[in-house]
């Protein structure tokens, strides 16, 4: 890059003392000509020199005293010449153009100091007569100087323009790379992992416990089916089947852990949460989802000749779980531990196909919006203590004349049936059950 200041001391230092010379032409062997004369070069060369010996630490520091130092000559040269009009005015020009591009209004202040300072030291040994001259061999050193300067910042200005438009374009293509790049990384992570990650969160190895609602799933039957179709058909349903169910868990704010053959693991809680209760409810809600649009795919399958029904079963438990990186410090894997996982994963395992079978502590979470079967205790591998377990039917809003189950509790009252499972005999002893019990509350409120 061009060195402005130290092209303005040599240009604007031989322009003042060139004007000098063919101002007192007839008195060039005079005091008041070669002083000023051997002064203004010896400090040319001796800045030149201090300038290419100092540390680059200290140059700004040095510069400032050299900058004002060219002020200061030039307001005596200018004294010189009698404050001619046109010369001067060109030189303090120059001045004013140096500057404004090499330091804007607080050098442009000290610039202007150190040129009245100059003026007014010269003016105390020597009266300047304030001269209007048109002589024009005075006044072409300043303009040719003028001239040069604000050539040479325009040509240094074009190039550092163009290196600057070359420049820009390397980082366009590198910047497209990247976005290349990242949308590579984006097909192994999670969008809700990589905004983490792009958001400028700290990767290392730790973890952190928090409550959450894990579900998986995987397709009842989907090995036998394997051993039927062909490679390339079996690898574009699974695809389908996975790129779909991911989409219902991104839409229901679910971090998608991994995929293991046909199963899916999800949780929801992290690295964002809305609450327990929201975000089990979104699990749940995910689960329904993927439930009712597994029959969407069953009728795509059946039109490409796959007539194997095929259903999934799901399984979701809530509870405090290890999650964050684990691995080595090269390789890392987001995912969660502990004994609520396992239990979402036997939940899985022990559904009927079709079926979303959550834990107790799941049920507690959401069933005043989703309508569940109890289905009692089961015996879980890995857990001495049987389980209670419950199996989602729909949402609440969703089941209008057709809802076959009933649940209601209150001080002194508590009410539960699943019609689906009452058998066909016990019927008219529950109906009078419930006439007798509903005629002694109307005559209670009678009372």
């Amino acid at each position: 890059m061009l060195h402005y200041q130290g092209l303005f001391r040599l240009l604007v230092g031989f322009a003042g003392i060139l004007s000098l010379l063919t101002f007192h032409r007839e008195r060039v062997h005079e005091l008041i000509v070669t002083v000023p004369l051997l002064v203004t070069i010896g400090y040319i060369l001796s800045a030149h020199f201090v300038l290419q010996r100092i540390s680059p630490s200290s140059r700004p520091g040095v510069g400032t005293v050299l900058s004002f130092i060219d002020a200061l000559l030039l307001g005596c040269l200018i004294c010189l010449i009698d404050l001619n009009l046109l010369p001067s005015l060109l030189l303090v020009i120059t001045l004013q153009f140096n500057g404004v591009i090499n330091g804007g209004s607080k050098k442009l202040l000290n610039d202007n100091i150190a040129l009245l300072l100059g003026i007014a030291l010269t003016a105390l040994l020597r009266q300047p007569q304030w001269t209007l001259s048109t002589d024009l061999l005075t006044s072409l050193p300043p303009l040719f100087a003028l001239g040069v300067y604000a050539c040479l910042y325009g040509a240094n200005n074009v190039r550092e323009i163009i290196s600057l438009r070359s420049h820009q374009g390397e980082l366009e293509k590198t910047q497209v790379q990247l976005k290349l790049r990242n949308y590579r990384l984006s097909k192994y992570l999670s969008p809700t992992l990589l905004k983490a990650i792009q958001s400028g969160k700290d990767v290392k190895l730790e973890t952190h416990r928090k409550k959450l609602t894990v579900f998986f799933s995987d397709i009842k039957g989907f090995s036998e089916l394997a051993e039927e179709l062909e490679g390339d058909v079996l690898t574009s349903l699974l695809n389908n089947y996975l790129t779909e169910m991911s989409q219902i868990a991104l839409q229901h704010g679910g971090t998608i852990d991994k995929f293991i053959g046909d199963a899916i693991m999800v949780f929801f809680g992290d690295p964002t949460s809305n609450g327990a209760k929201a975000d089990c409810m979104a699990a749940v809600s995910m689960a329904i989802a993927m439930k009712k649009h597994m029959k969407e795919l069953q009728r795509r399958w059946v039109s490409q000749g796959i007539e194997t029904p095929m259903k999934i079963r799901m399984g979701l438990n809530t509870g405090f779980c290890a999650v964050g990186n684990f691995g080595t410090e090269d390789r890392l894997d987001y995912t969660l531990l502990g004994t609520e996982v396992n239990l979402a994963s036997r939940l899985e395992s022990a559904a009927e196909p079709g079926e979303i079978l959550i834990s107790h502590e799941t049920y507690s979470l959401v069933k005043d919006q989703i309508m569940c079967r109890d289905k009692g205790d089961i015996q879980v591998k890995g857990y001495q203590q049987p389980v209670r377990v419950y199996s989602v039917v729909d949402f609440r809003k969703n089941l209008g004349s057709d809802q076959s189950y009933f649940e209601h509790m209150t001080d002194g009252f508590s009410f539960y049936m699943d019609m689906d499972r009452i058998r066909h005999y016990d019927r008219e002893r529950i109906m009078k059950s419930l006439i007798e019990a509903a005629t002694q509350l109307k005559n209670k409120r009678n009372y």
